[in-house]
């Protein structure tokens, strides 16, 4: 397409880069490397910052437009006030005259200026790029596989107005509302209407390059993408022979390759840079977030299906590097946004909001995708095995000091006890040791010994009878190897992919299962590395094996197959088990999700201190149900069939929503947020006092079994009964010798005095009350009775031998 001299400047042309010094077998956008000493950066490309330049104004401006809270972060910090935003009115802050050129004009014209003045300015920076502004009322002619939605093209506009304002931004839609087709009809667009062709990086994860090139070739065949993928050598030669030569348009490569091939990549002056799950990048001292800070970019996108879900120094990481210029002194931010006084003022979640709505667009299924059927969660509670609860035992038993309080409170003990009891929780056999062998058999001892692969089996013979198809996730992939035991035990056909699965065999194994008619039946994934940008949508049942400690990363998994192009209403279970740590985990999580929801849904924003998992809270957690486990050793699993047990989930799951809906509707907003207690503190009463004096209480661990050397003092309590519940207190026979159990009598003598007892009570026709404190008081009753009634009383022999023996001590 030729160029238009009005609608695309010199600026918008890669052919008018080229430096007329370079060799004129490289590419127009490499950038030559002399050396710093010699030649300034700033002179290597003059017209790349001029390009800058331009759109720093254009930016300020319009941040300015939108809201005065950003002329705190764009003036210097000399003249920023230290005080917090409560105490701050916005007003009109005032830039000396000498500031003006080392900081921004057009910011200063917003404040010294008409608006008529200011008008003008913004008018005359515009046209420096353009002076057309292209807006799509419809799907775009150069989209070719299909059209565009219309959320879709509203979307395409708002970042078609990003860029002409020089600003970069973070597309937030929600998983599976077509982020991928957005940004590919972005770069179709500069291509297409601004005569930019490239070159452009787009980074994704490694499991998401295929289905990015083949997004590429669907929807706009007009932009080569290449892939940078493989061993030094494939890189070496791809690098060579096609990346050097320069014959494309768009570079799709993944986190690891722009690592390894930094050196490569940092020659190239790249237009647009976009970023998939660009949560990767949200602490900047990482690896790869301080890799692509020194890429050189005309343009930044970052996309991600759960943006800023940890806290506010995160959201500044993205900020800064969308805006470095903008939001440069992460303490300034985080100061002005201080988590404990926002959450606890509306007036400062305005200002967030603000301050994210120039940045972001965040659209959720259920406001654009109309035709999206909906997605329907259970959680299926189960017991432990007999075997699980052995070891769920032998686990807290291993720290029962700390169970009780009374070890050291450290936290790296607490996590490792929490993943131990997880384990415990998903199968014993995850534990060495565990499983009967050798020799090892794959057989039905693999179910019953694991609670939730009772109900799992149940439950997948159900839905393959339905002619659903599965998506089986979990956070262990030493337990996809069990599940995949039991797949080949069963027949039911399968794929699985981790993170250890190699790229060519991840992208076999999405496509055999996406194939049409296709046998698999289920598709087993770890949560991590098959929760992010996978479309597996031929599949309408979600099981989660186990949850995972951030919610999000669940609700990524669930929407592998809850997006665009599912026609089934698409069931989720989540298997937990029932009075354990899981339970604890569940609805700490809910907990969570429920906040986010209450705080910025546009960006589902978290305060910091209710993310953290404090020690006392992993306490809790691990003590929830010790006394349970401990109370017996038997199996918990019933016969039940799964209907039953997906009624009694239903059941439980909407009591769990509806108390979480009352939570909000009430008062979730008074919770306390300023300090770490906050989820302790509702509608004024401290939560946390409570749970101090219910810690103080001590968990009886269970009766080990052993040998003793003296078994005196377990058959005086025996004899007596004294170990047991009594109502009224049974009557004694008159001058009974006071025996004490440091004594060591021998226990012939018990044995006399017991039948000498029973005796008496039947020559008084004492009959045995019931003791409603038991829990068989019936049965006890009946035996006490008997005991009594068949009772004799002491021979002539007997009483000697009871009088001998007491003199022995």
């Amino acid at each position: 397409m030729a160029s238009d001299p009005e609608t695309s400047g010199a600026l918008d042309s890669p052919q008018q880069e080229l430096n007329p010094q370079e060799e004129k077998n490289d590419p127009p956008f490499l950038l030559k490397l002399p050396p710093k000493a010699q030649r300034p950066e700033k002179e290597m490309d003059p017209e790349y910052e001029e390009k800058m330049k331009t759109d720093r104004s254009k930016r300020f401006e319009f941040l300015l437009k939108q809201t005065e809270l950003f002329a705190h972060f764009i003036q210097p910090a000399s003249q920023k006030s230290p005080t917090s935003p409560l105490k701050v009115k916005l007003g009109r802050p005032r830039i000396k005259k000498d500031e003006k050129q080392s900081l921004l004009s057009a910011g200063d014209n917003r404040h010294r200026r008409t608006e008529q003045e200011e008008d003008e300015e913004l008018l005359s920076e515009s046209r420096k790029t353009s002076n057309v502004c292209v807006r799509f009322e419809e799907s775009p002619s150069y989209v070719k596989g299909g059209t565009l939605r219309d959320y879709q093209v509203r979307g395409l506009n708002w970042m078609i107005s990003l860029y002409e304002n020089g600003i970069n931004g973070i597309l937030a839609d929600e998983m599976g509302l077509g982020k991928t087709l957005q940004t590919i009809a972005l770069l179709g667009y500069l291509k297409h209407y601004r005569n930019i062709p490239g070159p452009h990086m787009v980074l994704v994860p490694k499991s998401t390059l295929h289905n990015w090139m083949n997004e590429f070739k669907r929807w706009v065949p007009t932009l080569r993408a290449v892939c940078l993928i493989g061993d030094k050598d494939a890189r070496a030669a791809f690098i060579r022979d096609v990346m050097m030569p320069g014959e494309w348009d768009v570079c799709v490569t993944s986190y690891e390759m722009v690592i390894r091939e930094k050196s490569v990549f940092k020659k190239f002056n790249w237009r647009y840079l976009v970023i998939d799950e660009a949560h990767r990048i949200k602490n900047e001292k990482s690896k790869l977030s301080e890799i692509v800070r020194e890429f050189k970019t005309t343009n930044r996108l970052l996309l991600t299906g759960t943006p800023l879900q940890n806290n506010l120094h995160e959201l500044w990481a993205l900020l800064n590097f969308l805006l470095p210029d903008v939001f440069n002194s992460a303490e300034d931010f985080d100061s002005w946004f201080d988590t404990n006084n926002c959450l606890g003022d509306q007036k400062l979640v305005e200002r967030l909001h603000a301050v994210l709505k120039p940045f972001l667009l965040r659209r959720i299924k259920a406001e654009v995708e109309k035709s999206l059927p909906p997605k329907k969660e259970v959680k299926i509670y189960l017991g432990l095995s007999k075997m699980q609860r052995e070891w769920y035992t032998k686990i807290l038993m291993k720290d029962i000091d700390i169970l009780n309080s009374a070890g050291k409170m450290d936290k790296m003990r607490l996590l490792n006890i929490l993943m131990q009891l997880r384990k415990c929780c998903n199968h014993p056999y995850l534990f060495d040791g565990a499983e009967p062998g050798p020799p090892y058999t794959t057989d039905t001892h693999l179910v019953y010994n694991s609670g939730k692969m009772v109900a799992l089996d149940k439950l997948l013979r159900k839905l393959r009878e339905q002619g659903s198809r599965v998506l089986l996730f979990s956070q262990m992939t030493r337990l996809l190897d069990i599940l995949e035991d039991y797949c080949m035990w069963r027949g039911y056909e399968y794929c699985r992919l981790d993170g250890q699965t190699p790229h060519e065999e991840r992208e076999e194994a999405i496509e055999r299962f996406n194939a049409p008619n296709s046998s698999k039946f289920i598709f087993m994934l770890s949560t991590r590395a098959g929760g992010l940008g996978i479309n597996l949508a031929t599949a309408d049942v979600v099981i989660l094996y186990d949850s995972d400690w951030n919610p999000q990363v669940d609700l990524q998994a669930m929407d592998r197959a809850h997006r665009i192009g599912q026609t089934k209403t698409v069931r989720v279970f989540r298997l937990i088990t029932d009075n354990t740590v899981e339970e604890r985990i569940v609805e700490r999580a809910e907990i969570k999700l429920r906040l986010d929801s209450i705080v910025i849904q546009q960006g589902r924003l978290i305060d910091q201190q209710s993310n953290k998992l404090a020690k006392d809270e992993m306490l809790q957690m691990i003590r929830h149900g010790a006394t349970h486990v401990f109370a017996s050793k038997d199996s918990e699993l019933t016969d039940e069939d799964i209907t039953t047990i997906l009624e009694r989930g239903e059941k439980k799951t909407a009591e769990m929503a509806e108390r979480m809906e009352q939570m909000g509707e009430s008062s979730l907003r008074n919770f306390s947020m300023d300090t770490e207690t906050s989820l302790y503190n509702f509608e004024g009463e401290d939560y946390r006092e409570k749970q101090k004096l219910s810690m103080l209480e001590w968990i009886e661990p269970p009766k080990r079994e052993r040998k003793a050397n003296y078994a005196v003092d377990a058959y005086f309590r025996d004899a007596l009964r004294v170990s047991e519940p009594r109502a009224p207190k049974a009557p004694r026979p008159p001058k009974q010798p006071n025996i004490q159990d440091f004594q060591f009598f021998p226990p012939r003598l018990f044995e006399l005095l017991e039948k000498e007892i029973l005796y008496y009570r039947k020559t008084i026709g004492y009959k045995v009350p019931r003791n409603s404190d038991l829990p068989n008081a019936s049965q006890v009753q009946k035996e006490e009775q008997r005991k009594i009634d068949e009772s004799e009383p002491l021979d002539a022999a007997e009483s000697e031998e009871k009088e001998a023996l007491l003199t022995q001590v």
